[in-house]
């Protein structure tokens, strides 16, 4: 079955600096991410992942080359028309969390520009990730794992096509980490949600569909999983 190209980056390429002090974030990367899977993008630390995920997600301008949203060339769209394309198209769980400490539960998960607000369908939602009666808890009386649940609530409630997670468990034990990895897989597999996770962790990368391995800011390796192993395989 022919897959369905969802993002497409051509050339793509960040800088910071200039003259001697110019720096490449990311360098002539051409990716694709298809429709529903679960793509891992592999990589030591300042090797350009989470540059490439912010390029992707609107969150940060190129430098130059392209990026396609179904066909459509985001890096030529205007901040008003870019700032749609994040609320609408992306949802992002980063490794902090990120949450605001003196707003429950359910009030962090309404924040983001494009959340839905009906509450019974919150309610379903935060009893599908494990977090039954805990919409008016504050951050500070949950766990780490449950915090970054939370986080994905968050994402989720956008009901947006593409969930981006940038060391979604570098902050968690094992345990929380496993648990939401775990999640991430569901939603994969069962809403047919893109998924996008960055990680510096090979044995992570064994769930993902395909493995893009980034060095110096540049693709060194495109890998297919013929043979992929489930959340609670993952060996910490």
């Amino acid at each position: 079955m022919e897959k369905t190209c969802l993002i497409k980056t051509e050339n793509l390429t960040k800088t910071f600096g200039k003259n001697k002090g110019l720096h490449y974030a990311v360098k002539n990367v051409s990716i694709e991410i298809y429709e529903g899977e679960f793509l891992v993008i592999l990589g030591h630390s300042a090797c350009g992942k989470s540059t490439l995920l912010n390029c992707i997600s609107g969150m940060d301008r190129a430098t130059s080359g392209h990026i396609y949203y179904k066909g459509e060339d985001i890096t030529k769209l205007s901040d008003r028309k870019l700032t749609f394309y994040r609320r609408d198209k992306i949802a992002f769980v980063f490794q902090f969390f990120n949450l605001l400490y003196d707003l429950t539960s359910i009030g962090n998960s309404v924040l983001a520009p494009g959340s839905n607000k009906n509450y019974d369908e919150i309610k379903k939602l935060f009893a599908d990730i494990g977090l039954e009666n805990k919409e008016f808890e504050y951050p500070k009386n949950l766990s780490g794992g449950q915090q970054q649940r939370v986080a994905i609530a968050r994402a989720l409630n956008k009901k947006s096509e593409v969930l981006i997670c940038d060391e979604p468990t570098g902050a968690l034990d094992e345990e929380s980490g496993r648990a939401v990895l775990s999640l991430l897989e569901k939603i994969n597999q069962r809403d047919k949600k893109t998924v996008v996770l960055v990680t510096h962790t090979a044995e992570i990368a064994k769930m993902a569909d395909r493995v893009i391995f980034l060095k110096n800011g540049e693709v060194a390796d495109i890998t297919i999983n013929s043979h992929k192993i489930t959340a609670a395989e993952v060996e910490y």
